[in-house]
């Protein structure tokens, strides 16, 4: 079985190279070009990521494939009704991340409540091993944490925030009653969510129903002293509306791994590659952030999906799916 990969990082490519056989590997740093065609016109497989197009003037030029696996969750990349005309499967990676992105929330949780970046900004660059008020934090156990959405992020962080003898509301459209009691959350309203939570996490897909959801009337719900925390995407929260209330003192603190106004992020684990840093500028962005300014807010580089561990589930479940193809018992195949 011969195979193209594209995009991909050394260490997944040796790996491939392993399992399949160096010689039956070949591999391009960057995504597929109308170049790379003559190169691999015999192949059966193509790896790719979301900046490999491939539309049905690349797919007619490999008249041997089989199979498209594209190392992402979404796969609007592909010409999928093409694919199923040539009989090609088309395979993803549904999931990858989800406790890990639940345990940079709960970082992000913890450090605004124990003070952990001033009390490391005291200690490492001005040498000062003092504790005064300044640093006071304060515990999480009892406090109400607000889950905005409660698919598999949210029930990770769920079950982090019981371990912690937290009470939790779960706001979601979809409730599982099954799930409400073996985790022991409350589905609430999003009103009764906002005005209950101490801390209240985002964890819902970026679109026209959520855009600004957290919003200046969203805010006024809340509690004063509020802590708010995203790990979603950065138009969820209206920038404006949460800067006001941070200076009002309404919202206490926040813990960003995302900002409003970002480069567009199709897929989390874009933000490593090559093609998104030359197209996106964060340095920009980042400059005259007013965000960026407010010592009671934590921000972090669209990062909580970094983890070894995730990005190796990734490359796993892409071998599986091209093991899986090999014995005709297909797997994450997106075009039956």
């Amino acid at each position: 079985m011969k195979i193209a990969t594209f995009g991909l990082e050394n260490w997944q490519k040796e790996k491939l190279e392993k399992i399949f056989g160096e010689k039956n590997i070949t591999s391009f740093k960057s995504s597929i070009k109308q170049s790379h065609l003559k190169k691999i016109e015999n192949v059966d497989v193509l790896i790719i990521f979301i900046y490999s197009q491939i539309d049905k003037k690349i797919i007619e030029k490999l008249p041997k494939l089989k199979l498209i696996c594209t190392m992402s969750t979404g796969y609007d990349h592909i010409d999928i009704e093409c694919a199923k005309e040539r009989k090609i499967k088309v395979c993803n990676v549904p999931i990858y991340g989800e406790n890990t992105v639940a345990e940079h929330t709960l970082a992000l949780i913890l450090a605004l409540s124990r003070k952990i970046y001033p009390s490391i900004e005291r200690t490492h660059e001005n040498l000062n091993f003092e504790t005064d008020k300044s640093l006071r934090g304060f515990d999480l156990k009892d406090k109400i944490l607000g889950v905005v959405g409660g698919g598999n992020i949210g029930q990770h962080v769920v079950k982090m925030a019981k371990a912690l003898e937290m009470n939790v509301l779960v706001f979601d459209l979809n409730k599982d009653k099954k799930l409400e009691k073996k985790f022991g959350f409350k589905y609430v309203t999003m009103a009764n969510l906002l005005k209950q939570s101490d801390i209240i996490t985002l964890h819902v897909p970026y679109n026209t129903h959520t855009h600004h959801l957290i919003n200046k009337n969203a805010i006024d719900k809340m509690k004063d002293g509020v802590y708010l925390i995203n790990t979603a995407r950065g138009g969820i929260i209206d920038t404006n509306a949460l800067i006001k209330g941070l200076k009002s003192k309404k919202v206490a603190g926040a813990g960003l791994d995302v900002l409003e106004g970002e480069c567009d992020i199709l897929e989390e684990s874009s933000v490593l590659s090559d093609e998104f840093k030359k197209s996106c500028d964060l340095k920009l962005i980042l400059q005259d952030h007013m965000l960026m300014k407010m010592d009671n807010v934590i921000v972090t580089p669209h990062n909580a999906f970094n983890s070894n561990e995730a990005l190796s589930r990734i490359l796993e479940t892409t071998i599986e799916n091209i093991k899986a193809y090999k014995i005709s018992k297909l797997k994450n195949v997106v075009n039956r």
